[in-house]
């Protein structure tokens, strides 16, 4: 059996790979591990229908082992990441599978500072999880009580309007809100800064969620913000730890270039520490070439945001993010925040009086192609010699200044390929020659 955390908690069908079972047990995990009796945990969810099943399985598992649950209902990830750093709670628990399509669902893990569980913490728990009924339970008097706190998003909500209020800005914004969790918080916020906000997919029912929308969908802010002459799209994802970028001409700004506008902007003001961008290995090549010749250093680390942080955290970097959308400023909060994101662009474009395809232009990226392969031996992929060969021969066809990155997804049965190199046609030509084979030998 494979391993229960991917890249970004434990992901599954709702109700089919990841049923009640599971969630209770990680309940009982989670307290067992990391909250104790007596203690206190946070859960919340995305607007998923399988939401409240998987919170209320949850929140029984760690009341059946002594600790106490507030339930902050529907809110965004960063809003229970940071109840869970600056409140009186031991971890959190958030039940949302991001960007994901509404019949998937994950459960996501936070210690008392609202990060993500390290691989080490997250095997300490899969391996409780697999043994939570030995871990006993107290009489009536000795469990948890579970308690209904929807208020408890107010502080978060507080704290984002604080840092809205101080980014005064006059431009015509479309928000996306993915029918997601991020309706809740998200139009009132954005409006704090003075800008006039348009604000669509915004009616979640639970099953339209990510549907066709939001971040992973572009296409209707596009056409939006084009319909309604607006400055500037914002697209956030179910969960709203991402944001995507329409500049005023309905094109979507590359995420890292959106990464390389607030690293340069930081640069220019002395306000990166080290000079240091962590990213991850998709990240394009031209964001490199263009940090480094303004003085700055990119920083490499596998995908995943928890992966972003431990590489901020080990170089002391401030500004670290994905090409999807998650960017961490330390500054501000210790996850990926759509609106901390958006908020900081705000900023930048007041400062500089240029827009954003103005600024992104600055930073020219290099022809990058990426496939996902369904591919349910995904795990097998560099055992197959094959598959091993046609790499290296890609790599040598790119030449010195290509890349070519396999890696198996952390969240969907699939392997993902990515090709990058100088010349767009080859580029374009290895990404879909290796995908073809990597779905034949590994379906």
């Amino acid at each position: 059996m494979g391993r229960l955390f991917g890249t970004d908690g434990i992901r599954g069908v709702a109700n089919v790979d990841l049923r009640p079972p599971l969630a209770y047990a990680l309940g009982r995990a989670v307290s067992h591990e990391l909250v104790g009796a007596g203690g206190s945990l946070v859960v919340g969810q995305d607007t998923r229908r399988s939401g409240g099943m998987l919170v209320a399985a949850i929140a029984a598992g760690a009341a059946s082992l002594g600790s106490d649950v507030r339930v902050a209902g529907v809110l965004p990830t960063p809003a229970l990441a940071y109840l869970a750093g600056t409140g009186d709670f031991a971890a959190g628990v958030m039940v949302s599978a991001s960007h994901n399509p509404a019949d998937d669902n994950g459960l996501k893990v936070l210690d008392s500072r609202g990060l993500k569980l390290d691989d080490p913490a997250e095997d300490a728990l899969e391996a409780l999880i697999w043994r939570a009924e030995e871990l006993g339970g107290p009489r009536n008097a000795g469990i948890g009580r579970v308690v209904d706190a929807p208020g408890l998003v107010d502080r978060y909500r507080a704290d984002r309007l604080r840092l809205a209020r101080a980014t005064p800005c006059d431009l015509h914004i479309v928000l996306d809100c993915a029918n997601g969790a991020g309706g809740a918080t998200a139009p009132e916020i954005l409006a704090a800064t003075g800008a006039r906000v348009d604000v669509v997919h915004n009616e979640p029912d639970g099953v339209n969620i990510n549907a066709g929308c939001g971040a992973t969908a572009p296409a209707s802010l596009v056409a939006a913000v084009a319909a309604r002459g607006a400055d500037l799209g914002f697209a956030l994802d179910g969960d709203a730890d991402r944001l995507v970028v329409v500049d005023r001409q309905g094109r979507v700004v590359d995420g890292d270039q959106l990464l390389g506008v607030c690293a340069l902007d930081r640069l220019a003001r002395g306000a990166l520490p080290g000079g240091i961008l962590v990213v991850t290995v998709l990240s394009n090549g031209g964001l490199e070439v263009a940090l480094g010749a303004a003085g700055g250093r990119l920083v490499r680390t596998p995908v995943g945001d928890k992966y972003i942080l431990e590489g901020m955290q080990v170089t002391g970097a401030g500004l670290g993010g994905e090409k999807s959308g998650h960017v961490i400023v330390l500054e501000h909060t210790s996850s990926g925040d759509g609106l901390v994101t958006g908020l900081e662009l705000l900023g930048i474009l007041g400062r500089a009086d240029r827009s954003i395809d103005e600024l992104a232009a600055a930073i020219p990226l290099l022809p990058q192609e990426q496939r996902a392969v369904v591919a349910r031996r995904k795990e097998q992929w560099e055992a197959d010699p094959v598959l091993g060969v046609a790499i290296e021969d890609a790599r040598t066809r790119l030449g010195a200044n290509g890349r070519v990155l396999v890696r198996p997804s952390g969240t969907e049965p699939a392997l993902r390929v990515m090709v990058e190199g100088t010349d767009a046609a080859l580029v374009a030509e290895l990404a879909d020659g290796l995908a073809a084979l990597a779905g034949e030998r590994l379906h």
